[in-house]
């Protein structure tokens, strides 16, 4: 198989995984069932991902890999992503905390998501303290996520995305401070 092709491949089994985990949960979803969607032998899904909590674990970390490191990127992707009404990631991510599965795809998401994005948001010289407030800005943006999906009629669930955005990309500026300046300013555009 061509690389292309095996990207491809990839790209598309990492996309039915993530929407048969979804829809049916991690334990109710077999690997067959995935390599079917795809229309490949389960054997190519091992070959590619492991196990399958590796399945798992690449899904929920794909998006971490695609992402720029450059603070003034990464606070405005994340910002968006995070008000993108992106239910599949939350229902991933609760899914992937609350399972046997956990500590593999929650060691998986520290060091190919959170490390990366922490050390992008900190700042090239990062102190702890630096690196403390780029933590605090995930953390709370991962909540975000999580009570828009529990909570979709709530106060968050239903606010006005666009002025949401604002409020946090201002809130994390502050929490932030200068690494990620440039980053809300242009996620917020012009004045």
């Amino acid at each position: 198989m061509r690389r292309r092709d095996a990207e491809a491949t990839k790209a598309a089994l990492l996309k039915a995984a993530a929407e048969l985990f979804t829809e049916r949960g991690f334990d109710r979803t077999s690997v067959r069932e995935v390599a079917a969607v795809v229309g490949v032998d389960q054997a190519l899904v091992f070959r590619y991902f492991g196990t399958k909590e590796d399945l798992l674990a690449a899904v929920l970390t794909a998006p971490g890999r695609a992402l720029s490191t450059d603070a003034d990127d990464l606070l405005d992707t994340v910002i968006r992503a995070v008000f993108a009404n992106s239910d599949t990631t939350a229902n991933l991510l609760l899914l992937a905390l609350t399972g046997p599965q956990r500590g593999k795809v929650a060691d998986a998401l520290e060091t190919q998501v959170a490390q990366p994005y922490r050390l992008a948001l900190a700042g090239q010289d990062a102190d702890e303290d630096a690196l403390l407030r780029a933590d605090l800005v995930l953390a709370w943006l991962l909540g975000i996520a999580l009570v828009q999906q529990i909570c979709p009629d709530g106060p968050v669930g239903s606010a006005d995305r666009e002025r949401a955005r604002e409020l946090v990309g201002r809130a994390a500026r502050n929490l932030l401070g200068d690494a990620a300046r440039t980053a809300v300013d242009a996620q917020r555009g012009p004045q």
